[in-house]
């Protein structure tokens, strides 16, 4: 079975409110690309990454307004794509659903939230996602109140072949100070955007330790906007949320395994994967980053299973079949991300 985690820059640009794609020639909400370059584009790579399930990160938006469902599916149908059915978790105000796209001739999905509805009052022990977390990070003995602006999505999967399994597709808070208008500000609004990060990673964490607990085999993926060595506000909470995610230091056996992730937490200087692509207008210049995830429970990295970035440039077979080199730099700024395991 083939999962991927792909984030898809301004997805929901490209439907009008009826679910139906806008395959014009004016422009998408990617610079210097049309709605119909981005579509074609992004046909390629779903085509080209044939996979069984897709957690899409920015899908369309589901709201009283627009429905995702609608619009992925007349996407799939479209394309000509196996992943034809989709599903959709909680729904939010940020124009970034959480989505799966998938084969229903291979597997049944149904969206299925763990944790206690909290209301605003909130709980210190692993809520629902849409719900409120309560934490004491800055260890001055006042609880914060967290809140997801993009609930994680939580998925019951099972297998044609009855095999059953768990999926958490995730996309934490970017940790860009927007707004700031001195250095101060970013400073302070970079330290309150992590702090919320960490948060959020705890309350993920506990979720993933719940499961893992109970011997669920588990798959978390999706853009955490996170990595080790990220930013310079990293020290002062000891470890970046990935590490948190993932049971890093702690005195568990039951961690999470993503072997790019593992890569990037062994080495401060040297070879290091990457899964985005950005350009940086004041340094004329393109960043790359590790932001995109998939992470397994111990009893499913038993499997053996093969991890691929579909990169550019950094990817043989992506490099030398040029019409897909070029879908993936015009469908978005990250790349998708698989995982190929025998479920």
């Amino acid at each position: 079975m083939r999962i991927a985690t792909y984030n898809v820059e301004w997805f929901n640009a490209l439907f009008d409110d009826e679910g139906q794609m806008l395959d014009d020639g004016e422009w998408s909400a990617r610079y210097d690309v049309t709605r119909a370059d981005q579509l074609a584009a992004l046909g390629i790579v779903f085509t080209a990454m044939n996979a069984d399930a897709v957690m899409i990160i920015e899908a369309p938006d589901h709201n009283g307004k627009r429905s995702t469902v609608p619009a992925l599916e007349n996407f799939a149908r479209k394309m000509q794509l196996r992943t034809r059915k989709a599903l959709v978790g909680f729904e939010n105000d940020t124009q970034q659903e959480i989505a799966l796209l998938y084969d229903p001739d291979v597997l049944t999905a149904v969206h299925d939230p763990k944790g206690e509805e909290t209301g605003r009052k909130g709980s210190t022990d692993a809520p629902r996602f849409d719900g409120v977390f309560r934490i004491d990070l800055d260890i001055d003995a006042t609880e914060d109140l967290v809140e997801f602006s993009k609930p994680p999505f939580e998925v019951a999967v099972t297998t044609a072949g009855g095999f059953a399994f768990r999926m958490i597709g995730a996309h934490l808070k970017s940790k860009a100070p927007h707004g700031a208008r001195n250095r101060d500000e970013v400073m302070r609004m970079a330290i309150s955007n992590r702090r919320k990060q960490m948060a959020q990673a705890v309350w993920l964490r506990q979720r993933v330790q719940a499961h893992l607990d109970a011997g669920d085999p588990l798959v978390l993926l999706g853009d955490l906007n996170d990595g080790p060595g990220l930013d310079e506000y990293e020290h002062l909470f000891g470890r970046s949320s990935i590490e948190i995610i993932m049971g890093e230091g702690s005195d568990t056996d039951l961690k999470l395994y993503d072997p790019h992730a593992r890569r990037a937490l062994t080495r401060k200087i040297g070879v290091i994967n990457s899964t985005a692509r950005f350009y940086l207008k004041h340094e004329k210049r393109y960043m790359q980053a590790l932001l995109d995830y998939i992470m397994v429970s111990p009893d499913l990295r038993a499997k053996e299973p093969k991890w691929r970035i579909w990169h550019p440039f950094d990817d043989p077979d992506c490099w030398n079949m040029h019409e897909l080199c070029d879908a993936l730099l015009t469908a978005s700024d990250h790349f998708p991300v698989t995982i190929d395991v025998d479920l």
